[in-house]
């Protein structure tokens, strides 16, 4: 029987202040940097979850809502929202926090990651325990979603 983890187990929150080296000639954050941090920060949830090395496998569902500026805040919430043999799909939600603390939502994100082992081989991770009705439901959504995945696959995009 394998291992269980909770969601809460492996999510994590990761800040970061705009500054100028971060923005692009418009004058807001690059997207392409924004993307580098979702990517990290889920590689660090999987990392908690599975306790192994990991690789990204699939980004999808990235939507921009809002543009970010110089300055601001960005706050990135991580946690695992469903897992396969080896791997795992993570939501990445970005906010822009400010000053009174309020989160404004920038974007969201699903990343797919594989545990793997020194050679790059998959590994097994331990499987998800819910703790929530949300989270079933979250869980039952990621199912669709890797359902659309593999269509896509199939269909050559």
């Amino acid at each position: 029987m394998r291992p269980t983890k909770k969601v809460s187990e492996s999510y994590t929150e990761q800040q970061y202040l705009i500054r100028p080296t971060y923005i692009n000639h418009y004058g807001r954050l690059f997207g392409g940097e924004l993307l580098r941090w979702i990517d990290e920060l889920a590689g660090i949830v999987a990392r908690r979850h599975s306790n192994s090395l990991i690789t990204t496998a699939a980004i999808d569902n990235l939507q921009f809502k809002a543009p970010v500026y110089a300055g601001q805040m960005v706050v990135l919430v991580g946690r695992v929202t469903y897992v396969g043999s080896s791997s795992m799909e993570i939501r990445i939600d970005s906010y822009v926090e400010e000053l009174d603390g309020i989160r404004r939502p920038i974007n969201r994100a699903y990343i797919v990651m594989v545990a793997i082992d020194e050679d790059g081989n998959p590994v097994e991770v331990p499987e998800l325990e819910l703790e929530s009705e949300e989270q079933k439901m979250e869980y039952e959504s990621a199912i669709k979603r890797k359902e659309m995945r593999k269509q896509r696959r199939i269909d050559g995009f």
